[in-house]
């Protein structure tokens, strides 16, 4: 068995986000049945919700629900669904064009929200793409062996983490750019980090080495805009949960009481666990827990 590739590959241009729960009513050999027959190619990534997992018995020791959190001051929602769907294409046709086909062959067995486009804010010398505030987003991930040890477990699977947080970009503007980078702790101009940035600088909350144990997640988020606003579809993969939820908790405050300046532009709206299955022959192994 291997890992669902794409969540090894580089990000493409434009990405389809995909959620649903379970139809009334539908048993577990149709849920399994349809999600088996999908092909998932190198464009793709299938999560399940722990209730889905439960449902086909193939629920892991890791697998759980998304935790709603309440921090001084701020709220971590959890909306979990039964699944997750990332279609991850280089253009925004086709990547439409795909996840409608794969709301059109899941549609007998899952109800649809509508769906989240993402797409990559230019590129920076790194190659990677820029946050709607205009920093760079993913420089600390990890890179070749290190990031499928973050993201891939012994079995190939891997657990993501998935959150809407929506920005008010006008409340940012007001800040100086001194202040901006503050909160960030990087300077936007060269992407530099701050040494002397306040505590609650986001490189700071979040810096992957300095939890115990070290909490390294490999990250795949785009920003998106949509008529409700815009903001950053916050996708972060790993070989469990933990290393996600226990940065989460220090961006909320809850190690020391000091939140995350993120939280001063920007909230999450939905939040979700998934456990993405590994493959064989291209299709998603739905067998028995161990």
């Amino acid at each position: 068995m291997s890992a669902q590739p794409a969540i090894l590959k580089p990000q493409l241009g434009f990405a389809r986000y995909l959620t649903a729960q379970r139809r009334l009513g539908v048993e577990a050999g149709a849920v399994r049945a349809a999600l088996q027959a999908v092909e998932v190619d190198e464009q793709l990534v299938i999560g399940l919700g722990p209730g889905l997992c439960q449902l086909l018995g193939v629920a892991r020791a890791e697998t759980r629900c998304f935790p709603a959190l309440s921090g001084p001051g701020v709220e971590v929602p959890s909306t979990q669904a039964d699944l997750w769907i990332w279609v991850n294409r280089s253009a925004p046709g086709s990547a439409v064009t795909q996840g409608r086909e794969l709301m059109r062959r899941l549609g007998g067995v899952f109800d649809f929200d509508p769906p989240v486009d993402g797409f990559k804010n230019g590129e920076t010398p790194n190659g990677l793409g820029r946050d709607l505030t205009g920093y760079e987003d993913g420089t600390e991930n990890p890179e070749g062996a290190a990031a499928t040890e973050a993201a891939i477990a012994s079995d190939g699977s891997s657990f993501v983490a998935v959150q809407t947080w929506r920005h008010d970009l006008a409340h940012f503007a007001t800040h100086s750019q001194g202040e901006r980078d503050d909160m960030i702790g990087r300077r936007e101009s060269d992407n530099e980090e701050l040494d002397e940035a306040p505590a609650s600088a986001h490189v700071k909350r979040t810096a992957q080495e300095t939890f115990t144990p070290e909490a390294w997640v490999l990250r795949r988020s785009l920003p998106w805009a949509g008529p409700s606003g815009e903001g950053l579809m916050f996708v972060a993969f790993g070989h469990s949960f933990d290393a996600y939820e226990a940065q989460m908790r220090r961006m909320a405050g809850l190690d020391d009481g000091i939140v995350d300046a993120c939280f001063r532009f920007s909230r999450p709206t939905t939040g979700g666990y998934y456990w993405c299955p590994p493959l064989a022959d291209g299709r998603l192994q739905l067998g028995q827990s161990r």
